[in-house]
């Protein structure tokens, strides 16, 4: 090439594919190479074996090339191959080259014809080649043969598109001569990813395998379907040639002297063949990876800079020192407890914002679970009548009372109390269960000791066990006090006297007369129990206040759908769909009218679990309870008409006695149970995890066990280091190179829009139906010198002026309008 520093660009690129080839797939970095891309028997394979000059790739029917491979062609004065996977094993054999192929091949993908995204790595030395390197892509193919899967076509192409779609990766296109050009499925990814056509260059195959009278001569110059970087042809050899074992320095020697004696490309021949496309990739590659070269510095200096505090902590590190073992044992604790804190107290940084977590999540069940919980214990009005109507009858036995009986009060009011165990002991369960949780999110972070994260986290689980036995000890001593004594002094108490006057209300009305209609909860709930026909499923604003639910087309509030008022509503939960991942629940009215239109009951949805619970304790706020299920064990049937009007007095006066007080215990269990599991749980947890937990740690007597790193860790660890240092070593190598070198313009752009799908006014032929549409004339691809070649005065003249001739501005260019040729 005339140029030695650009002749060391591409080995420096190999040298850069070594550094960084030990760190895997963690180090995203895209080295600049040449992907090759084509339909099946194209021609792919014969190319690169032109290149090489020895047959070394697997042949047959069908996908031969199943993995890509990643093909490092380096001149050196002897001939022979390496491949990554056996590194210091040289072949010198290239028949055994095939056979390490093939194994290697079925080694990932096994015997069937499947197909496998991992490369394989091969480098081959020899002094018959020039600097290049090349990824064979597998040939795309439509109908899956043999145990294929049927996505097969689209599994291909996203491979391809997974080395082509990488801005610093020239396209290769390889297309048959005897097939249409308009209709090559390289080309028509190329266009795909490089719309521009900055990084595409065509090969044209099969040329000697035309129909007579044909040629692709407009085609080989540029001038029918034309790209950017124009088109290279090249003959191969036929299988008839392969099956013979014809060599192929015969066959480059035969394709010379096709093009020389061939009437419609001896005019170019010498723009043609294997020969001149290997100088023109090896020119084309190391001007686009010069080009490339300073942003690429750039990307490893960033990955570098990220990894250098942690290569520095682990360059330190020594696994066995106990001095080290111990500080970070007291250090992983410390950080235990304050990410603990950190999530119940609540914290700026670190903020979740996708879903609730450790104190927010406990808030909810204060606020929202357990409230809720409480209400749905409460009886229905004909069942608590029912109850006192038993407990004044049977309190007064034989003889007809006069009076109304204040142990019927104490007896209802006692059971009523004694049915809130259940709800308060569920809500020491689930704030213990949501405590556990907390931790073992914060134990994750000491996943690098398995020992340390098992001991720590069955340490602190007992400990929680504990403090929630103890908490519910103390809860149910909380309600066995208040059922110890019945006071009816209390100031919020209505008394006997208030009771008689009282009037049956609902406590809804009680709520939203004293409350007022203010807003409640707005948020976004889908009505899923409309029909097709209706319009079905469709998701409104709704607004919730204390008199009425109403929901809008959208959240501005600005077209009113429908007002619902909540007199007579109850809350129903509805089972969620096999097939859904809606939270439903449904809204009914107890006298058994239409809820909506013609609807009996309205199914909202929502999102989460969350949502759904928020809705019904906003709800419930709103005065609308839930349905309850009446089942009398005792099988006394319905409640029974009042026949005493005396007996129906003294009832209406215990219930009003009873809905008086419950509500003072209602109240007071609301506001102690959030306090005492605060105080007998989460802080003394707290405080345990702070002061305790270490203690415990070391009175295990195994502290240097515990400290084992896992095995993860310390792949983990030799991984960053790897990285580290293949990083600090690529940038090296760039670092001794100058890329102070002169270098060929890009060709300025072309019409490519042929690539398009055809339309209906432009029709497309192929170079063998007809006569072809003659399209403007483009540029052909640069003429690279060989290396023996000595510039002439001319040609230093016109380097110059290419030199200083400013880069075409490829992005606002409009490509040239087709000309029409007649």
């Amino acid at each position: 090439m005339g140029n030695r520093g650009m002749e060391e660009l591409i080995p420096l690129v190999n040298r850069l594919q070594d550094a960084l080839g030990s760190v895997g797939q963690n180090c995203s970095l895209h080295l600049p190479q040449i992907a090759v891309v084509g339909g099946q028997s194209a021609g792919k394979s014969s190319v690169l074996e032109n290149f090489v000059g020895r047959d070394f790739l697997p042949r047959g029917s069908g996908i031969v090339t199943r993995r890509p491979l990643i093909l490092q062609l380096l001149s050196a004065n002897t001939e022979y191959g390496e491949f990554f996977h056996c590194k210091g094993k040289k072949f010198t054999d290239f028949t055994e080259i095939c056979k390490e192929i093939e194994a290697e091949t079925r080694r990932v993908t096994g015997s069937n014809k499947g197909i496998s995204p991992v490369p394989i790595s091969l480098r081959i030395y020899s002094p018959h080649v020039l600097n290049l390197t090349l990824v064979d892509l597998p040939g795309i193919t439509k109908v899956p043969v043999g145990d294929q899967p049927a996505d097969i076509e689209y599994q291909i192409r996203d491979m391809i598109m997974q080395f082509i779609c990488k801005e610093n990766c020239l396209i290769l296109a390889v297309t048959p001569a005897n097939t249409d050009l308009a209709n090559s499925d390289a080309l028509k990814l190329a266009k795909d990813v490089d719309p521009q056509g900055q990084r595409t260059i065509g090969v044209i195959t099969k040329l000697d395998l035309m129909d007579e009278g044909t040629d692709a001569r407009q085609i080989l110059e540029n001038r029918l379907l034309p790209l950017r970087r124009g088109y290279i042809g090249v003959v191969n050899r036929s299988q008839k040639d392969i099956d013979g074992k014809k060599d192929i320095k015969a066959a480059l020697l035969a394709e010379k002297n096709f093009f020389l004696s061939h009437p419609a490309y001896k005019h170019m021949a010498e723009n043609m063949g294997t020969p001149y496309l290997q100088r023109t990739l090896n020119q084309q590659l190391t001007n686009h990876i010069r080009d490339t070269l300073p942003a690429f510095r750039s990307h490893l200096q960033s990955q570098l800079l990220a990894l250098n505090k942690e290569a520095e902590e682990y360059r330190q590190y020594s696994p066995d020192d106990p001095a080290r073992r111990t500080k970070i044992m007291l250090q992983s604790v410390q950080r235990l407890a304050v990410d603990f804190e950190k999530l119940i107290e609540g914290s700026g940084d670190k903020v979740d914002t996708v879903n609730l977590s450790g104190g927010a999540r406990i808030n909810r069940i204060f606020h929202e679970r357990f409230p809720y919980e409480l209400v749905k214990i409460e009886s229905d009005e004909s069942k608590l009548r029912r109850e006192i109507n038993y407990a004044i009858r049977n309190i007064h036995g034989v003889r007809t009372g006069l009076f109304t009986p204040d142990m019927a009060f104490e007896a209802i009011v006692k059971k009523q109390m004694s049915r809130l165990k259940g709800p308060c002991i569920q809500f020491v369960e689930m704030v213990s269960q949501e405590l556990i949780n907390t931790v073992s999110q914060c134990i994750s972070e000491l996943s690098s000791f398995p020992k340390l994260q098992n001991e720590t986290e069955r340490i602190v689980t007992t400990e929680i066990r504990e403090q929630e036995s103890k908490c519910r000890d103390q809860v149910l001593l909380l309600i066995d006090i208040q059922l110890a004594y019945i006071n009816t002094k209390h100031e919020d108490f209505i008394g006997f006297t208030n009771a008689q006057q009282t009037y049956n209300q609902s406590n809804k009305k009680t709520v939203a007369g004293t409350a007022g209609n203010h807003v409640i909860r707005k948020g976004w709930l889908t009505i899923s129990n409309i029909g097709i026909m209706k319009g079905g499923a469709k998701e409104y604003w709704f607004i919730l206040s204390a008199e009425s639910l109403s929901w809008f087309k959208d959240d501005e509030e600005k077209e009113k759908k429908y007002m619902l008022p909540l007199d007579n509503l109850k809350l129903r939960d509805v089972e969620k769909g096999f097939m859904s991942s809606k939270f439903v629940f449904a809204i009914f009215n107890t006298e058994l009218r239409n809820v909506y239109k013609d609807y009996k009951c309205l199914e909202l949805a929502c999102d989460s679990q969350e949502e759904l619970d928020s809705w019904k304790a906003s709800l419930l706020q709103a005065g609308v309870y839930p349905e309850r299920v009446t089942v009398d064990g005792q099988g006394n049937g319905a409640p029974e008409n009042f026949t005493d009007p005396q007996l129906e007095r003294q009832v209406e006066t215990i219930r009003n006695l009873v809905e008086s007080y419950m509500s003072i215990i209602y109240k007071t269990i609301k506001d102690l149970m959030p306090k005492t599991v605060m105080h007998l749980m989460i802080n003394n947890v707290k405080e345990f995890i702070s002061s305790e937990l270490l203690a415990q740690l070391y009175a295990l007597g195994e502290c240097s066990a515990l400290m084992d790193e896992s095995p993860e860790q310390q792949r983990h660890r030799e991984e960053v280091l790897r990285q580290h240092a293949a990083l600090k070593e690529a940038l090296n190598v760039i670092g001794k190179f100058s890329t102070s070198t002169c270098t060929t313009p890009l060709p300025p752009p072309v019409d490519s829009s042929w690539i398009q799908p055809p339309s209906p006014t432009l029709p497309k032929k192929s170079p063998t139906s007809g006569r072809p549409t003659v399209r403007g004339h483009a540029p052909s691809a640069p003429r690279v010198p060989t290396h023996n070649a000595s510039p002439s005065t001319d040609g230093l003249h016109q380097l110059a002026r290419q030199h200083h001739r400013a880069p075409p501005s490829v992005p606002r260019r409009q490509p040239p309008a087709i000309p029409n040729v007649k």
